[in-house]
């Protein structure tokens, strides 16, 4: 159920991403990063909790950093935190 929230939540993220409203490179780039590797995450049959550490605090810095910048992507990174932690990533 998580990993399925997690995807969806992803999508939702790649159309804001997509749509060009963004002109900040550097978000652009962390969130291009942050995605790769939830995606090589969710590749893994196996969870290894060790390679996805640190996740969850990259989303919240991000969010932190970027919320009031770019208010529209603002509850989506939240609820990709919130998925994240519920996951222990």
């Amino acid at each position: 159920m998580e990993l399925d929230n997690l995807k969806d939540t992803l999508k939702r993220l790649h159309a804001s991403l997509d749509t060009g409203a963004m002109g900040d490179s550097e978000l652009r780039d962390l969130l291009q990063v942050l995605d790769k590797d939830i995606h090589l995450l969710l590749g893994n049959e196996a969870y290894d909790s060790s390679k996805a550490a640190g996740l969850a605090e990259r989303a919240r810095f991000i969010l932190a950093r970027f919320a009031a910048q770019h208010p529209h992507i603002e509850p989506i990174l939240r609820e990709l935190v919130d998925i994240l932690t519920g996951m222990g990533v």
